[in-house]
């Protein structure tokens, strides 16, 4: 048996390994395999002059820590967080900044995102401007006196528009500004962007990471341990932590993600090529097509492509008639699951977003978005082809 000294830090070894052997996955106590559901609200504390680590499950639990720390081995950052949901995540790192400052946002965000800074956000005073990140002077303009932080997404949902990482970063870091990004589409696995000087990394961990339809989280990593500190503290203050049973889930989903998003990207890159052909489509976006504009920064910056697909079909008729003839994906909200999964943006992932916004961002009512599964991609195109020509 190896010394300690002998162990090698997980931080050093390759992805797919450290899926799973990310520093918790044996139980030191009993060497069970799995790391164990601690469902307890509360904790003794056997001498009362000597707090233990954990003392209130709100503030911490052993459970979520295992997670916490997974996701920061995974985004290579200081810090993790597990929230109830993505936008738990997304609106408690929000909370870092305060009534009369300004934050920059991409465009074409998601909805629940775009909902939270239009109708409550700004009700507390924080400001916000939307802006095509894919025009970096676009970017900069947008720059005001009260600025404090830029927020990317991308690939951007359900566009999959492209924002040039370290470009944008490198820029916060000369004014000063705080930088997030919602990773939910590409996943560490494909897109770490702590690497290319991103503040704080943030995941609706719904889709991929989990990867079943079966749990709701949200998950944040910091780069440093200062904004660690700080938001460690909105996270216990304000209470929107992840269970202990939810967390132990989420990470039995996380450690087949590598497997699940090769699968997946496979044959969302040939959904996306058989799209460009089809005669009932417009429009197909997805970053590994050649034609795609941000393909060449989406290359740099990102290690894959995602198994997301967005198409047009033409109109918001043509667009549900096509979504009730199909028979193998869900037609649901959501993503990333091992199952295919048909959305339609205008009334679901985006339907907070006035009609007249959406049409600008170009989401459109003829958009629809596929999240590619784990069926035989062979049976996915016969499927849709059936469902394009109705």
């Amino acid at each position: 048996m190896n010394n300690d000294n002998d162990k090698v830090n997980p931080s050093e070894r390759r992805f797919a390994t450290k899926l799973l052997h990310f520093g918790a996955e044996i139980d030191e106590g009993t060497g069970a395999s799995s790391v164990p559901i601690f469902q307890a609200s509360t904790f003794h504390h056997h001498d009362i002059f000597n707090p233990p680590q954990y003392d209130y499950s709100r503030s911490g639990n052993p459970t979520r820590q295992a997670l916490e720390d997974y996701i920061a081995l995974l985004e290579g950052g200081a810090r993790g967080f597990a929230f109830a949901s993505g936008m738990a995540a997304i609106s408690t790192s929000f909370l870092l900044l305060s009534a009369g400052e300004h934050v920059i946002v991409t465009e074409d965000v998601y909805g629940g995102t775009y909902r939270l800074l239009t109708s409550i956000l700004e009700r507390l005073g924080i400001e916000s401007t939307f802006v095509d990140m894919t025009d970096f002077d676009a970017v900069k303009a947008a720059l005001k006196p009260n600025t404090k932080a830029v927020f990317m997404e991308t690939p951007s949902n359900p566009t999959l528009k492209i924002t040039n990482i370290a470009e944008t970063t490198a820029w916060a870091k000369e004014h000063g500004l705080l930088t997030m990004l919602d990773n939910t589409f590409m996943t560490p696995y494909h897109q770490r962007p702590i690497e290319h000087g991103v503040d704080i990394v943030l995941h609706s961990a719904t889709k991929f990471l989990g990867g079943h339809s079966d749990v709701l989280a949200g998950l944040a990593v910091t780069a440093d341990e200062s904004l660690g500190r700080r938001l460690k503290q909105l996270q216990n203050g304000l209470g929107t932590v992840l269970s202990a049973q939810e967390s132990w889930l989420l990470m039995r989903g996380m450690k087949t993600l590598q497997a699940r998003m090769e699968h997946s990207e496979r044959s969302a890159r040939r959904l996306a090529e058989w799209l460009s052909n089809h005669k009932e489509v417009s429009a197909v976006f997805y970053p590994g097509l050649e034609g795609h504009p941000g393909r060449a920064i989406h290359e740099k910056q990102s290690v894959g492509y995602g198994a997301v697909v967005s198409f047009d079909v033409g109109s918001g008729e043509r667009a549900k008639k096509m979504l009730s003839k199909v028979q193998i994906p869900l037609v649901a909200v959501s993503l990333g699951a091992v199952e295919s999964i048909l959305s339609y943006p205008a009334m679901m992932s985006h339907a907070a977003m006035p009609k007249e916004v959406r049409h600008a961002r170009g989401i459109t009512d003829g958009l629809v978005r596929y999240s590619v599964g784990l069926e035989d991609i062979e049976d996915l195109l016969e499927d849709l082809d059936q469902a394009l020509r109705a």
